[in-house]
């Protein structure tokens, strides 16, 4: 299951920021018939954050039910409280999510003991296998490979979500996880070099508006036709840095919304784009054919 090009999904706010459930759905549509490998709601991406705890499960039970089993739904559920995660999980679990996604617990940053501790009883009580998901430039630490490590062993915790920025740490945890630890990248820049170091795929916000290509870049990567997918990676890597000239996922949420699938509209502390840098994404996106 864990191959390949998933979508950390954006969620869609009507203009008086409650979620636009239709907006949702054609979203989740467009990226399964664009040749999506999997759906990831509810994601940072997904502006987690600022949406109720019934919120976020109303929204994994959109995606879920609108992929009807097309594709694997890992639904967004982690919390820095491990019970509220273990609550978040089994709600998903109950609504027919496949897997879940769960963030280093952040701003508490627990020892790696607390992070080996977390992960597990999320495993052993949620009902359903974890992605774990470590991006130290949110969280505050990082979870150390020693501790991935020891997690790769639990017969639930199945995958990684790998935003480290470190191709050391990343080469390092590859070269001694279990063959069924699956690697994925989460950085669209690294996508590409994590997989031909060995991952098996990527958490991608880019494939948001670009499914189809993200998804081919995976498989060329995954076949072994490194001249096609370098040639793609740098295709598109204008695009990769785009989405992050501000705080995902203000860009990718504007690119969206030129595109026609989704409003500007965002939940404070997050605000849409400046003028200026609206502008640059729009001549990014224009050079890049996407618009």
């Amino acid at each position: 299951m864990f191959k390949g090009a998933y979508t950390a999904l954006i969620t869609p706010f009507e203009a008086d920021e409650s979620i636009d459930e239709g907006a949702m759905r054609a979203l989740v549509d467009m990226q399964i018939e664009k040749g999506i490998a999997g759906l990831v709601p509810v994601g940072t991406t997904g502006e987690s954050p600022t949406v109720t705890h019934d919120e976020n499960i109303r929204v994994v039970e959109i995606v879920v039910k609108q992929a009807a089993g097309r594709v694997p739904v890992i639904a967004g559920t982690g919390s820095n409280s491990t019970r509220e995660a273990v609550d978040m999980t089994r709600r998903a679990r109950d609504i027919g999510a496949d897997a879940t996604l769960q963030v280093a617990p952040y701003y508490n940053k627990p020892n790696q003991e607390g992070f080996y501790q977390h992960f597990s009883r999320v495993a052993d009580e949620g009902g359903l296998p974890v992605v774990v998901y470590n991006i130290p430039g949110r969280t505050g630490k990082n979870i150390e490979n020693e501790t991935m490590l020891r997690l790769a062993k639990h017969p639930q915790i199945v995958a990684v979500k790998e935003a480290s920025g470190s191709i050391a740490q990343v080469m390092d945890l590859i070269s001694q996880k279990p063959a069924d630890f699956a690697v994925l990248s989460g950085d669209d820049n690294l996508a590409l070099p994590i997989m031909l170091l060995g991952g098996s795929g990527v958490i991608s916000v880019a494939s948001n508006l670009i499914p189809d290509r993200m998804s081919t870049l995976a498989a060329l990567a995954n076949s072994g036709d490194h001249e096609a997918a370098l040639r793609l990676h740098y295709e598109l890597l204008p695009f990769f840095r785009a989405v992050f000239m501000d705080t995902n996922p203000i860009p990718i949420k504007y690119a969206m919304h030129l595109a026609g699938y989704a409003q500007d509209v965002y939940r404070l502390p997050m605000c849409p784009l400046a003028p200026e840098l609206k502008r640059r994404l729009e001549s990014i996106l224009n050079d890049c054919g996407l618009l």
